[in-house]
């Protein structure tokens, strides 16, 4: 599909302060997105802020080492390979804004990528893993979109064709926030409940990877079958 040029949303009145943990593919098109609609975007990665000159001179964004993006955010996306949430520093959210909504994007891959991580393999949903290790809930997000669609494919609320996403949290109030922050960027979400839930749209799942509208994303969900398949097990 085309790129769309044209703006989807208005740029918020009050931009928020939003920390992006990983410059990755999603990392980077999330900074890119976030930057062009006025918000306060700082990005860091596991090399330094010395490897972000081009993401920051491209973005306007602010290049930062992990801990600093986390500081005064009152959004923080996650999105690094799930192997290397162990690795993030302990109390990275102490200094974050308070209710701070951490999005997590993460996967477990255990075959190509992760490793066997046993707690997975038994049964724990991956956010709910990702959880315990940053010591803060999360709300599961974008962890099934391509990465290109969040450049090429926002549309205005209400189009036939906006592409819908799964959002599963435990925090209602941060899932608001971080719903309205997709909303804005361009496109619909569908509540997919609790973290407790959130295997619903892991690896392989009928909603993983879907581009459809709400509808779609609701019936995919609701067909989900907790069995992880062996492809993604280790």
């Amino acid at each position: 599909m085309a790129r769309r040029d044209a703006p989807v949303a208005t740029p918020p009145e009050d931009s928020m302060k939003i920390g992006i943990i990983g410059a990755g593919n999603i990392g980077g098109n999330l900074t890119r997105r976030l930057t062009a609609l006025g918000h306060d975007v700082s990005v860091a990665n596991s090399r330094g802020p010395h490897t972000l000159t081009e993401l920051a001179e491209e973005t306007g964004a602010t290049p930062v080492t992990v801990p600093e993006a986390a500081r005064g955010a009152e959004v923080v996306v996650v999105t690094i390979p799930l192997k290397a949430v162990p690795d993030l520093p302990s109390g990275l959210f102490d200094e974050a804004a308070e209710g701070v909504a951490v999005i997590d994007t993460g996967n477990y891959y255990p075959k190509e990528r992760d490793g066997r991580i046993a707690a997975i393999e038994e049964g724990l949903p991956e956010s709910r893993w990702t959880e315990q290790h940053l010591g803060h809930r999360v709300i599961k997000a974008f962890n099934g979109t391509f990465a290109q669609d969040i450049i090429d494919r926002p549309l205005p609320k209400g189009h036939p064709e906006r592409l819908a996403f799964p959002v599963a949290g435990d925090d209602e109030a941060a899932k608001k926030v971080v719903r309205d922050l997709m909303d804005e960027l361009g496109f619909d979400t569908v509540d997919a409940g609790g973290i407790d839930d959130s295997w619903r749209q892991q690896p392989d799942t009928p909603v993983y990877g879907i581009r459809a509208g709400v509808d779609a994303v609701v019936k995919a969900l609701a067909e989900a079958s907790p069995e992880r398949p062996e492809a993604f097990r280790a």
